[in-house]
């Protein structure tokens, strides 16, 4: 009797722990809704045959970049001219309407609250154009031979672009020239991760760590050994990849998305391709973004001037003022349908609101919207108290900021550049800005769970998504 009772117990916690394995391994206490899914498309089986080695065509020393550009155009006479179209050259990439009007925009003319605007303060800002010797207004945009081919085809890792976009003085021309290749990652990153003054500044998606990453940092580079290029593929030099367009449909700009590679419908568990159709690949995959390296989250520039503080790049910088860097940061949650809003120079601010320089559009009811991760960063910046706008201030070159250290006189100097009225009044508003998260994909292993986003401790802000609380407690189909 004793052994049939041991043996009725065994069993017993043998069923106990199989249950508790069942419940704990299946959202809602239901078994998974198994489908078969496509295999995801790998860009690498089709990438094109190696690059032609141009040591040969360069037996000589070159003596300028606009020697160098004007000898790339013998063999590829429109590279020029395609380059010339893109925003990699215009610095224009989408418009807004105002008034009925339509107006042109991109860095060339936006404000944002990082280093704010480039108008007046070109040389510094154009380092990373696609061109050489953008130092005022004045720029042609025409000359072919300003074209920088190197930027992006330099396979030597020498070419290093200096103010107005000139290279460093000491970089070889030739040795730069004999190595032209497909772009590889290192020369995206040379702009895209230093993007608004320094490394994570801007994109909290975006920096050197994506260079040599682990697969769990970003599956796609570390264990596929992706090229940005791979994704962001190009046809007559433009680049595919944007993410967010402003919000009427003109763009100079290629649309990319997971489901290129992936589909609709990418994983076996059919419940979770029930989630794709109102949430975004990257809220799951993207758990955190600055996950190797920290990303500048908060930006005082009413801070910047005091010679007593000590500087820290991560803390206090005299010609930038105060800062807060984090790591591993959870992403702000928004319905985003790939279209923006944009702060115009002139639009109002009101310091008793939130003002926003841009906004993702989108809203539960917009059926092209899904939830997508964002960093929002967190600015006080320079504005006009009577007249109630944002003024860039002059920060660069004679007269700047970096070098009076007079905020008053640099405001009225960026005023005067952007053809802003100034009152003569002016203070620091706080701004936010949205940056989509799209990259440092980790491995299925390390996305999100269920338990991640339906439970106690949400990562989900169900309330200012659209929900009165979560979701999951009305419908089988959680986001509908």
């Amino acid at each position: 009797m004793r052994n049939r009772k041991s043996i009725f117990f065994k069993f017993q916690g043998l069923a106990i722990v199989l249950v508790a394995i069942i419940l704990t391994t299946s959202c809602n206490n239901e078994p998974k809704n198994v489908v078969s899914a496509p295999k995801a498309i790998n860009p690498l089986e089709n990438r094109m045959i190696p690059h032609l080695d141009h040591t040969a065509y360069y037996p000589d020393s070159i003596s300028s970049p606009q020697e160098l550009t004007k000898s790339c155009l013998e063999c590829h006479p429109n590279s020029a001219k395609e380059v010339m179209k893109t925003p990699h050259w215009t610095f224009l990439s989408g418009d807004v309407e105002r008034n009925g009007e339509h107006i042109r925009i991109g860095k060339k003319n936006q404000i944002n609250n990082f280093c704010i605007s480039i108008v007046g303060n070109w040389a510094r800002c154009t380092k990373c154009h696609a061109g050489y010797g953008w130092t005022d207004e004045n720029f042609d945009f025409t000359a072919e031979e300003n074209v920088d081919c190197l930027a992006c085809h330099d396979g030597s890792g020498t070419y290093v672009k200096d103010t107005s976009g000139v290279p460093m003085k000491g970089v070889n021309l030739q040795v730069a020239a004999q190595s032209v290749s497909r772009p590889k990652n290192d020369n995206c990153g040379a702009c895209h991760f230093n993007g608004g003054g320094g490394m994570g500044v801007k994109h909290g998606d975006l920096d050197e760590s994506l260079l040599n990453p682990n697969e769990e940092l970003d599956v796609h580079i570390g264990k596929l050994n992706f090229q940005c290029v791979d994704c962001h593929t190009t046809e007559h030099h433009l680049v595919s990849g944007k993410v967010n367009n402003t919000y009427t449909e003109r763009t100079t700009s290629k649309r990319f998305d997971c489901e290129k590679c992936h589909t609709d419908k990418p994983h076996t568990d059919g419940r979770l391709n029930i989630h794709t159709e109102r949430i975004e690949c990257q809220t799951c995959h993207i758990p955190e973004y600055a996950r190797k390296l920290p990303t500048k989250m908060t930006w005082d520039w009413g801070k910047a001037g005091d010679s007593t503080r000590e500087e820290n790049v991560h803390e206090y910088l005299k010609i930038k003022g105060e800062f807060t860097y984090e790591k591993n940061v959870i992403p702000t949650y928004a319905w985003f349908n790939h279209k923006m809003d944009r702060y115009i120079l002139g639009d109002p601010v009101d310091p008793e609101t939130e003002n926003l320089i841009n906004k993702p559009l989108g809203s539960r009811d917009d059926k092209k919207s899904k939830i997508h991760p964002f960093k929002v960063h967190i600015s006080k910046q320079p504005y006009d108290e009577v007249n109630k706008y944002l003024i860039p201030p002059l920060t660069s070159g004679k007269g700047g900021f970096w070098n009076e250290f007079d905020w008053p006189s640099a405001i009225r100097k960026g005023a005067e550049f952007n053809n802003l009225p100034f009152s003569g009044e002016c203070d620091f508003i706080e701004t936010k800005m949205y940056w989509p998260i799209n990259h440092m994909v980790t491995t299925k292993d390390n996305a999100l769970k269920c338990t991640d986003c339906h439970s106690e401790n949400s990562r989900m802000d169900w309330k200012a998504l659209g929900y009165g609380e979560d979701p999951i407690k009305h419908s089988n189909k959680q986001l509908n």
